[in-house]
């Protein structure tokens, strides 16, 4: 999302500069019809770069920064992982010793060492339980509301979209009257600008050696 943000004003900004520069062509100076053109040109790249600007900010409200904080409980999930995994390992560990001196021959020692064995394994055995119950309570709950999580976020995105592509049907669409030229269809000028250019390379200075 942040590179198509960063695309998207990309985009629009490289826009405006193109309009900025052929403001600065001597053309437009020489040329009243040429200079209202590129005028309506700026002016239409300018108005795109604000909406898009606006759409950035929205989308950086409403997505990014929710994602950001959406991922930012991933290490302390990863870590109670980790935990639970820690006090499975020690509780496999005593009981391990447990069983071990279940099976001896019971003598006093063995029975004194079992026993001991035995209170080092409850209080472990506790832990690893109640760190198992809740990752098993609380992991479906976390992993079911990914959805009600990113939902409102996917909305506000194309809402965001919706608003900025109507905006530039509208800016567009107002372009094209104020430069088009009634009467010349895409064809016609297609062929006006074919003639143009065989003009041009007629000229002895573009000619091929």
């Amino acid at each position: 999302m942040k590179k198509s943000t960063d695309a998207d004003l990309a985009m629009s900004k490289s826009a405006v500069k193109i309009s900025l520069d052929l403001l600065s062509n001597p053309l437009c100076e020489q040329d009243q019809d040429f200079l209202d053109m590129v005028t309506a040109l700026d002016t239409a790249m300018k108005r795109m770069d604000a909406f898009n600007q606006e759409k950035v900010n929205q989308i950086q409200k409403t997505v990014i920064e929710p994602l950001k904080k959406f991922g930012s409980v991933f290490p302390s999930l990863n870590m109670a992982v980790k935990r639970r995994e820690q006090a499975l390992q020690d509780y496999r560990r005593l009981q391990a010793k447990v069983e071990k001196y279940e099976e001896k021959e019971k003598t006093g020692p063995v029975l004194a060492k079992l026993h001991q064995a035995r209170e080092e394994l409850r209080p472990v055995r506790e832990d690893f339980e109640a760190k198992n119950k809740q990752l098993l309570d609380e992991m479906p709950r976390f992993y079911g509301s990914r959805l009600d999580y990113f939902q409102p976020s996917f909305e506000s995105l194309i809402r965001a979209q919706v608003v900025y592509y109507s905006e530039m049907h509208k800016i567009f669409g107002d372009l094209t009257q104020q430069l088009d030229q009634p009467g010349h269809s895409d064809e016609q000028r297609e062929r006006e600008n074919e003639a143009k250019l065989s003009e041009l390379r007629a000229l002895s200075i573009v000619a091929d050696d």
